[in-house]
């Protein structure tokens, strides 16, 4: 609620406007008859006292100067202030025109005109610059107070000045800006220098003991946050990517040390809105079953869906605990849609049975997977009841029952694959061709590679060993992934689902990140050295890791691409008896014959290749070519 200015201020302050008048009049009457006023001047005093105070007192009326507020004045307030004497000293003329009184000399209304306007300028500009001071006092004099600089010198660091210089509650001590424009350098901003150039930023850090940088450049690309990191990797200062407004700052004892931590600010992307999409039109109202709806990518489905007005949403996983977490946050952010859960075990066929029967979704999504590869390769049972067999009888449920579409969540694992998980989850996508090819139902497998932030992947898994001083692990030197944000893929996934482009819809992830310069970039957006404060040790590769993933096959690279970031893939049909082999897959996993399962497995999924146990050996698997057959894949 808005607090209303009191009437009493205001006449307070139209009086002191009017006293302001009749004394800048009395003292350009002094100076301009050095202290003895003509006679004849002198007698027209008390007129023109009256009709400048009137004047003065109305223009300021007009241009609201008695509704000011002393806290938020701006360059435009300070415009009305010239506005209004200008308009007092017109009006005033006017009066003394039409009554016929001898007008002053045009020096005297020249001063008058300018020291007014002064005074009354600084009675309301001063008690912000008063409380700007102290507040400024306070902060550099506060205990605990961080030297800050800002990265930007543009609109929107301005903005984040001010807004930093209007709250007493944050312990930024600003000394001043980097802009790579050089124009700016040197320049005064708010009362703070431009003190030179990003690449400045460790003499400027060293030199004025800065501990946290706060960089206010609107969009700034991320391989320009992964270059300022690195530049700055030695020093001990924290890292904010911030918006223009310190409501979004205010930083919070509770918080974790790394609550303030964005790993998806380093990476070359932008935000997909499936809501602006053609396809956004085609889920309002429709039954949804999402699989795995307690993990990361399904919740976030789920999520999405529900944004988009979903009409019921089937949410079912065999987490109990995520389950009933997600489905009070829907609840409480999206009233309207009818969300239900039910928790199940997707290897239960009848349980799965049941609820499609009960529940008829239109469109499944099969979020549903064990997916952690060198946890897989003890169990290869294990991966093949829930990423082959769970898939193909959810499948054959689905089209016994006429739902819509099938949509079926891969990963860039399946690319020669070098491990269980990998080679599972290829055949699920092979199960679910086989099926498009059948029936009626549209199916479709959406890849992509790793999700920044899902739970198990590893950024939260750094984010953890830096907030417990280290070490961090990363299993290899030359290690390199790709990633993209959760809502990025999800929105995709959405836009492959609803646009019905094929069978295998393939993400464009864009480069490969380095996991040792992501470790190394986290460990300095937390304010610290790596290898100093945070030791970073190499594991070596895990059981059925590469150095690098791909994203296609070299069938699959004369696909057509049919959206910015989609490519739709075309591969050579299943084998015919695919199913009959799957059963005999089926009776190996049930007989926890591991041999026999790999066997079956490397039969069906002929690019499937285990490395070998040695892989854990840094020094053996920094050759790239002892790990890859060829260099990785990815769109052109």
């Amino acid at each position: 609620m808005s607090r209303r200015i009191s009437p009493l201020r205001s006449w307070l302050l139209l009086a002191l406007d009017g006293g302001v008048a009749a004394a800048g009049l009395w003292v350009a009457l002094l100076l301009r008859f050095e202290g003895a006023i003509d006679p004849k001047y002198l007698a027209g005093v008390p007129s023109y006292l009256l009709f400048l105070v009137a004047a003065r007192v109305a223009a300021n009326v007009l241009f609201k100067l008695h509704r000011w507020s002393f806290r938020f004045s701006s360059l435009t307030d300070a415009a009305r202030v010239v506005s209004a004497g200008l308009l007092g000293t017109g009006l005033f003329l006017l009066a003394l025109f039409l009554v016929e009184v001898r007008i002053p000399p045009r020096s005297v209304v020249v001063l008058e005109l300018l020291l007014s306007t002064a005074v009354m300028g600084l009675v309301r500009f001063s008690p912000r610059l008063a409380w700007l001071y102290l507040a400024e006092h306070r902060r550099w004099s506060r205990n605990g107070a961080v030297r800050t600089v800002i990265v930007g010198a543009g609109a929107a660091g301005e903005l984040l000045l001010r807004d930093l210089q209007r709250s007493v509650e944050h312990n930024y001590r600003i000394v001043g800006f980097v802009d790579d424009d050089r124009g700016k350098w040197g320049n005064i901003v708010y009362g703070h220098p431009v003190l030179g150039g990003v690449a400045d930023l460790p003499e400027i850090i060293r030199r004025y003991e800065v501990g946290k940088v706060l960089i206010a450049i609107p969009r700034l690309p991320a391989a320009r946050i992964r270059e300022i990191l690195s530049i700055c990797a030695e020093l001990k200062v924290r890292f904010t990517i911030l918006p223009v407004s310190y409501v979004y700052l205010k930083e919070r004892a509770a918080a974790p040390p790394l609550a303030d931590l964005r790993p998806e600010d380093v990476l070359s992307r932008e935000e997909v809105d499936f809501s602006t999409t053609p396809e956004f039109r085609v889920v309002r109202g429709r039954r949804v079953l999402v699989t795995g709806a307690g993990g990361s990518i399904g919740s976030e489905i789920c999520t999405q869906l529900a944004r988009c007005g979903v009409g019921r949403l089937v949410m079912v996983d065999i987490n109990e605990n995520e389950l009933y977490l997600l489905a009070r946050r829907l609840e409480r952010q999206f009233p309207t849609v009818a969300a239900v859960v039910a928790v199940a075990d997707i290897r239960d066929k009848g349980r799965m049975e049941a609820i499609l029967d009960e529940v008829r979704p239109q469109d499944i999504f099969h979020a549903a997977a064990h997916k952690h590869v060198p946890l897989l390769e003890a169990c290869p049972g294990e991966a093949v009841k829930n990423n082959v067999l769970a898939t193909r009888d959810l499948a054959n449920a689905a089209v016994t029952r006429g739902v819509e579409r099938f949509v079926y969540i891969s990963t860039d694992k399946v690319v020669r694959p070098t491990s269980v998980m990998g080679a599972s989850k290829r055949l699920g996508e092979r199960v679910v061709q086989s099926f498009a090819r059948s029936s009626r139902t549209r199916f479709c497998s959406v890849r992509f590679g790793n999700v920044l932030g899902s739970a198990g992947s590893v950024v939260p898994l750094f984010l953890e060993q830096i907030a417990a001083g280290g070490p961090v692990t990363v299993t290899h030197p030359e290690v390199r992934r790709y990633f993209m944000t959760l809502s990025e893929a999800v929105g995709l996934v959405l836009k492959a689902a609803y646009g019905d482009f094929g069978e295998l819809c393939i993400l464009d992830m864009g480069e490969q990140i380095k996991i040792l310069d992501l470790a190394r970039h986290l460990i300095t957006m937390a304010g610290l050295v790596p290898d100093v404060d945070v030791p970073i040790v190499f594991t070596g590769l895990r059981p059925g890791e590469k150095l690098a993933e791909e994203l296609l096959t070299e069938e699959e690279e004369r696909s057509r691409r049919v959206s910015e970031r989609i490519l739709v893939a075309s591969n050579p049909p299943p084998p015919a008896d695919l199913m009959e082999q799957l059963d005999e897959l089926e009776r190996a996993a049930a007989a926890e014959d591991d041999e026999q399962v790999l066997t079956v497995l490397r039969r069906l999924v002929p690019s499937y290749t285990p490395l070998p146990a040695a892989a854990e050996d840094v020094a053996t698997a920094a050759r790239p070519q002892s790990q890859e057959r060829r260099p990785a894949k990815r769109f052109n």
